[in-house]
């Protein structure tokens, strides 16, 4: 029994039928015995309509020229994006059956370098996500 990561890019989790699909792989590996972490992107097109709205939001209203956002708010806007795949990941693995639950970077933590946009992991001391998945809950 092998603990084993999985990572699924935006068209592979583009929408809910793409989402179910991921979960019968994920499935597949829990029935063998696995123990399984899933990384997933933001769905097909969703970080760019993010990243849209993060700009205009930035411009004043009526100006013309383009304006950089605040980087601290930027990357909050831009990870929502895989914030509801793995939301509902986790909502079709366990309509299936499978105990999962979904794991935000500061609910592992993950610790990074205060650098927005670029930032660097440092650490990640994922103690409770390691007991969670040791339990048999996919993570």
């Amino acid at each position: 029994m092998a603990i084993i990561a999985m990572k699924f890019g935006g068209t592979s989790v583009a929408d809910i039928e793409r989402i179910r699909h991921v979960a019968t792989l994920v499935k597949r590996e829990v029935e063998r015995g696995n123990k399984v972490a899933v990384v997933v992107s933001a769905m097909a097109g969703e970080t760019n309509k993010l990243v849209a709205w993060t700009n205009d939001a930035a411009k004043p209203e009526g100006a013309n020229l383009a304006a950089m956002p605040d980087q601290r708010e930027y990357d909050v806007v831009v990870a929502a994006g895989e914030q509801v795949t793995c939301g509902l990941l986790a909502i079709a693995l366990n309509a299936i059956g499978i105990k999962a639950r979904s794991w935000l970077g500061w609910q592992v933590p993950i610790h990074t370098s205060a650098v927005h946009g670029s930032a660097r992991i440092e650490g990640v001391p994922a103690v409770e996500m390691t007991k969670a998945i040791e339990g048999g809950e996919v993570a």
